[in-house]
């Protein structure tokens, strides 16, 4: 059963962008090598729990960025967070690359590494444990962030879906 998710417009949020990688990349052709870059940024609202992420290829970096972050508000998904934390530990996975999101006490901030803290500090997590596990490719990495990160259910979307009230759990 899959899950009809609404898009959400950009323009009603506070997003602030963060660069993940830039990477040089090159095309051999007849006359040579044609010289672009590749940007993969996060965009991300923190005081309304809502995140993005995109890719833009131009023959310039800031060129590349710009096409990046556009890409970025057209694809945002919000998320269920428990005030500063994650509601449950989640395994997020995309091709070889796997992501485990573990809720933290208050406090603890935001342990992750490179593609991973990006996008937490982006949605607004401010305490959570990761790790990344298998490829280290920033593309994958966010894929699988991103694949946990919808995974996260609220305690009420639990008790629906058992048939039960909010209190029973």
């Amino acid at each position: 059963m899959p899950t009809v998710i609404k898009k959400l417009d950009a323009g009603s949020y506070q997003l602030k962008d963060q660069v993940v990688a830039i990477n040089r990349v090159t095309k051999v052709v007849k006359g040579g090598k044609n010289l672009s870059f590749a940007a993969l940024v996060v965009v991300g609202d923190p005081s309304a729990a809502v995140v993005g992420y995109g890719s833009g290829k131009a023959k310039e970096v800031p060129q590349a960025i710009r096409k990046g972050i556009e890409s970025a508000k057209k694809n945002l998904v919000r998320i269920n967070l428990t005030q500063t934390t994650i509601p449950h530990t989640v395994l997020g996975r995309f091709g070889s690359g796997m992501v485990l999101l573990k809720p933290a006490a208050e406090g603890t901030g935001v342990i992750a590494g490179g593609a991973v803290r990006a996008v937490m500090t982006s949605a607004g997590v401010q305490n959570v444990l990761t790790k990344s596990i298998g490829t280290t490719n920033p593309h994958n990495v966010i894929k699988a962030t991103f694949d946990a990160l919808k995974k996260l259910k609220n305690k009420e979307a639990v008790a629906a879906m058992r048939g039960k009230s909010a209190e029973e759990l």
